[in-house]
């Protein structure tokens, strides 16, 4: 089989007001940015607003494992098998981070006959939003640093300052810096450090917002410090939150580009889903659900994190309520969800995972019907999607879909879209088809008028299986700061490692009766959560041994090569 660069080159584009005159979006609404990307513009929420809303299906997966799930890959897959069978459908996915495409996991379109395109540009540098977002960010840290340096008039305390600087790459080497050496014309110095691009609190707000004026409002209430009377200071105090929003302003306009099928495809927006709530935006999401007759978005990594947050955060603020859920599952995976095998990317696969392996499956089977519980705790119909590898028996099969359907899921499918396109998506299409019609009773799984901690222990309790939690003593003193602000009635965004339902990566499957530690909690105010920090959390990663950039190259007639 080709390589997923070696298809996407081999593919047949069409020009972007082709795919934008499927959703009937006027060519005064476009933004070109050459042949087959555009953005679109803001105005055209108005010409829409009254327009009946399409199906909304909402896609995440089991609790990821190095092996990976195939989420992005079902997401877009599952949207050309709706074309296929004549529902006009578009997708919403976010924009990768440059971070991980240079370092362990390389492009993020999706893969093999199921991906968007032109799939370089979407995976490097594309309309310059996340760039956008970098330099917003950097501004808001520079003038900080400034009002401190010019004479402090906000009495800000340093030792308090929380807003570092970001970069989109994965750099170990930046965590943890002292800015401010040289002599006192180059600073103060300080204990600082970089998170991720993707980290900061601006990706969050742009993907969470409802327009410009919202947008600015909300850099206004981003807390950077508190000062000596610790009281919050804010863009606004500091007076860069009007640059910040000048220089979002193409940054909040969504992109249009194409599946491999010609689908068309919003992506907009690109928070970390351990971090902040990992969705694409809520305006991207407007428009596609006006113009289509379905929409299929996707959640980062496993249910308990980006789902439960697509929930009780995103469709708090966009008024969106998904009509279905797929679930995405590997039998690779649930067989390392036993725990009996070491699993490492760029490592060869033990042979009990590429061999039928029912005890195996038996044994990790349990990740797939906790996720099944999280999902049905929201009153969404759950349809679960077998993502199927060569190595998988039909015995193997069988047992994951009558397991699916015996935890609760509405149906379950085998999906083929890697290696098929849209034909091997055509059973989930269908599920997902029936899927809608039936009556759902959404809920969310707390309300905001909960105190903080009773947010966080809902969460915890139900979602992950813990027993209870446990409060570092910064924990609690930033509990009784912000209910003093008035953030206590604000979502909660769990901030915890993807590779677990717990907080610790090691435990696997289905932990129970753990504790989960809050060491820290911090207030993203402009974006409008809390995120508690459960153990170590990294908001910058580093390289692997070998880089995924190591493979990336341009040839003479300027084709690159070797991106995933």
């Amino acid at each position: 089989m080709l390589s997923d660069l070696e298809i996407a080159q081999k593919a047949k584009i069409r020009p972007i007001e082709e795919i934008a005159d499927k959703l009937n979006i006027d060519s005064e609404y476009l933004i070109p940015y050459g042949k087959f990307i555009a953005k679109i513009d803001l105005s055209i929420l108005e010409r829409i607003k009254n327009k009946p809303q399409g199906k909304y299906i909402l896609v995440t997966a089991i609790t990821p494992t190095p092996l990976g799930e195939g989420k992005t890959v079902t997401t877009i897959g599952l949207s050309m098998a709706l074309n296929r069978l004549g529902k006009l459908t578009s997708t919403c996915i976010r924009q990768p981070s440059l971070g991980p495409v240079f370092g362990i996991k390389g492009g993020a379109a999706g893969g093999g006959y199921s991906q968007v395109v032109p799939m370089e540009d979407f995976n490097l540098h594309f309309t310059g939003d996340t760039h956008a977002v970098s330099l917003a960010h950097n501004l808001a840290a520079a003038y900080l640093d400034n009002s401190i340096y010019k004479g402090n008039r906000l009495r800000i305390n340093p030792e308090t300052i929380m807003w570092r600087r970001v970069v989109d790459v994965s750099d170990r080497f930046l965590r943890n810096v002292k800015i401010g050496l040289g002599s006192k014309k180059d600073g103060i110095p300080r204990d600082s450090g970089f998170d991720i691009a993707v980290a900061s609190e601006v990706m969050a707000i742009l993907a969470l917002t409802d327009g410009l004026p919202d947008l600015h409002k909300r850099l206004d209430r981003i807390v950077l410090a508190y000062n000596l009377e610790g009281k919050p200071i804010t863009c606004q105090d500091i007076k860069v939150s009007g640059a910040m929003a000048v220089l979002l302003k193409d940054a909040v306009k969504p992109n249009l580009i194409q599946t491999l099928e010609n689908t068309p495809c919003f992506v907009h927006a690109g928070p970390f889903a351990n971090i902040a709530h990992g969705n694409s935006s809520i305006l991207a999401d407007h428009i596609a659900i006006r113009l289509s007759q379905f929409v299929v978005t996707e959640a980062g990594f496993g249910a308990d994190c980006g789902a439960e947050k697509f929930f009780d955060i995103k469709c708090r603020l966009s008024g969106l309520v998904p009509n279905a859920v797929v679930l995405v599952c590997s039998i690779r995976a649930l067989k390392a969800h036993s725990g009996k095998f070491k699993v490492a990317p760029g490592r060869p696969l033990d042979e009990g995972l590429t061999k039928e392996n029912i005890p195996a499956l038996e044994g990790g089977i349990c990740n797939l019907e906790k996720q099944i519980e999280n999902l049905r705790l929201f009153g969404i119909p759950v349809v679960v999607a077998i993502n199927k590898f060569s190595t998988d028996s039909d015995r193997e099969i069988e047992f994951v879909a009558e397991k699916a359907k015996d935890f609760g899921a509405e149906d379950c499918a085998v999906s083929e879209v890697f290696s098929k396109g849209s034909e091997g998506g055509l059973d989930l299409a269908k599920a997902v088809i029936r899927a809608v019609q039936k009556e759902s009773k959404f809920d969310f799984l707390y309300p905001l008028d909960y105190p903080i901690k009773k947010k966080i222990n809902t969460i915890a309790t139900k979602i992950y299986g813990a027993s209870g939690v446990e409060y570092s003593p910064i924990a609690e003193q930033k509990l009784s700061l912000f209910t003093k602000f008035g953030y206590d009635n604000l979502p909660i965004c769990m901030a915890k490692t993807h590779l677990s339902l717990s907080h610790d990566p090691t435990l696997v499957g289905r932990p129970r009766d753990f504790i989960l530690p809050i060491r820290d909690i911090n207030a993203s105010v402009g974006a409008g959560f809390l995120y508690p920090l459960c153990g170590e959390m990294r908001t910058m990663p580093g390289l692997p041994s070998h880089p995924a950039g190591e493979r990336i190259d341009i040839d003479e007639d300027g084709k690159i090569i070797g991106l995933f």
